[in-house]
């Protein structure tokens, strides 16, 4: 449409045919789907699931309930449907509530057509202003939603109570012919909930006596979390029976996609991004740890491990390295294994726990959790060290891990302190017998900052195998026997965290 236009009568010339937010957004999809655009770019695992049911519930014009745990991306999936709008609306100039010129809704805007008719002023509204969006909490009133009668607009226009014109309307009715969103609606009281039935079914609104027919032209977007149902409130029924879709959200199913939602939510520093390189396999590493915690008997799975543990932990973790090269004055570094322990505090502070985790404390359940994804990520790169753990006092002869192992059996110890720098970090792993050679055979294509980390790698694998014994101290690994850390164990006074 022509911008240009600023009157009633300039507008019906132009041929202009008004339609209402649902049929705006269902054309344009349609239009998207049959150019093969992407419909909510960015949003990554949802292909196959999610986003074919949101376009059919556009398709059907309906309201939508997007139901999912924390961190799944539902308050993003509506915010993109902005994009589905037409790009500019004409609206009735002054108008609280977006007032079409050829349907006026408000006692403003039908007044100033009878008084101006063609040359009533027009103005066009830009998609990115029809968006509303509302938290609901426990304080949220009615009046924030729909409206209440203003007493200072009837004092200053003196007009009675009794007159429309001193309403002053509430969120979702300036939200007309755009989209409202309210996140965490069990949140919503139960008498604010039912306020909403006559604006999704009937069309109008009920403020403070007046019962006033204004079908507002909406597409409403609730979102809710499973759990709330029991902890902190309910949808109720007939709300629920007004929303004609509900879309189930979820978690990746996989660490690739896992690892592109994070590397595309991470924000990576640009300085961090020339000094700090990060690996794959150390990627994988935190991806891990979130679909550990998922399936974690110390995790309530009802409240979810959102996708901001891993977005979080991978800042972390780069962070680590930086901070490390910083001290050592290295212009550039690589993420370690044992940067990992800088990622506790993205975990601890993003999981909620049962009983029993909350027994176990925060801290240790976390670094539970990474030895878990360690163990898991192992076996990827290495041969699975479950096969060579029979007759372990004589380890067989084809056993890769066995000269690491009786290595560690004659009573050698390594320490790995945090910040040591590369050439510390290389002499130390370079003391273990075998170590580099078990690296090489199975990997010989790896340069010398990959092969370090594989080294590093092998010795945390093992001992989340129980084949070596590792203990974390505060700034500092210390790998060792396991057997000799058993029988000595009793005598140890740390608090260490095995």
């Amino acid at each position: 449409m022509d911008t240009n236009i600023k009157t009633l009568g300039e507008l019906k010339k132009s041929g202009y045919q008004p339609k209402s937010v649902k049929e705006e957004i269902r054309q344009n999809l349609i239009t998207r789907l049959k150019q093969k655009e992407a419909t909510f770019p960015g949003i990554i695992g949802y292909e196959d699931t999610v986003i074919p049911d949101t376009e059919r519930a556009l398709l059907s014009r309906h309201n939508i309930l997007f139901l999912g745990l924390r961190g799944q991306a539902k308050t993003r999936m509506a915010r993109q449907m902005v994009d589905l709008l037409d790009e500019y609306i004409p609206v009735i100039e002054g108008s609280e509530v977006n007032d079409d010129p050829f349907m006026p809704l408000s006692r403003y805007a039908r007044d100033l057509i009878a008084e101006k008719g063609d040359k009533t002023p027009i103005s066009w509204l830009h998609r990115s202003q029809r968006y509303g969006e509302k938290l609901a909490t426990p304080d949220v009133s009615v009046a924030d939603l729909i409206g209440d009668i203003d007493p200072i607009k009837a004092a200053n226009l003196k007009l009675s109570f009794a007159d429309e014109r001193v309403i002053h309307f509430g969120i979702i009715p300036r939200s007309n012919r755009g989209i409202f969103v309210i996140n965490e609606l069990p949140d919503l009281q139960a008498r604010i909930q039912v306020s909403l039935f006559n604006i999704l079914q009937e069309g109008d609104i009920q403020i403070r006596g007046f019962k006033i027919r204004m079908p507002l032209d909406i597409l409403f977007i609730f979102t809710a979390n499973p759990e709330d149902y029991t902890n902190r409130g309910s949808i109720v029924t007939p709300l629920k029976d007004r929303i004609e879709s509900q879309i189930i959200t979820h978690y990746p199913k996989n660490i690739e996609n896992s690892l592109l939602i994070t590397e595309q939510e991470a924000a990576i520093h640009e300085d961090q991004q020339q000094k700090v390189r990060m690996s794959d396999m150390v990627k994988r590493l935190i991806e891990q740890v979130a679909f550990e915690a998922r399936t974690s008997e110390y995790v309530d799975k009802k409240s979810g491990v959102s996708a901001r543990l891993t977005i979080a932990a991978f800042e972390n973790a780069v962070s680590a390295g930086e901070r490390r090269a910083i001290i050592n004055k290295e212009k550039e570094t690589q993420v370690r294994i044992g940067d990992l322990q800088g990622i506790i505090p993205a975990i601890t502070g993003k999981i909620e726990l049962v009983y029993e985790g909350e027994q176990e404390g925060p801290l240790q359940v976390a670094h539970n959790l990474l030895d878990k994804s360690i163990r898991t990520i192992f076996a990827n790169y290495f041969p699975n060290p479950e096969n060579y753990k029979k007759r372990k006092q004589t380890i067989p002869a084809e056993n890769p891990y066995r000269a690491v192992i009786q290595w560690f059996d004659k009573g050698n110890q390594l320490q790995l302190l945090q910040d040591l720098t590369d050439k510390q970090y290389e002499v130390a792993l370079s003391k273990v017998d075998g170590l580099k050679d078990l690296v090489a055979d199975h990997f010989p294509r790896a340069n010398g900052k990959e092969s370090l980390l594989l080294m590093e790698f092998v010795l945390h694998g093992l001992s989340a195998y129980s084949l070596i014994s590792k203990k974390v101290l505060e700034n500092e690994t210390r790998f060792s026997d396991l057997l000799g850390t058993m029988m000595n164990f009793s005598m140890s006074g740390d608090d260490d965290v095995e």
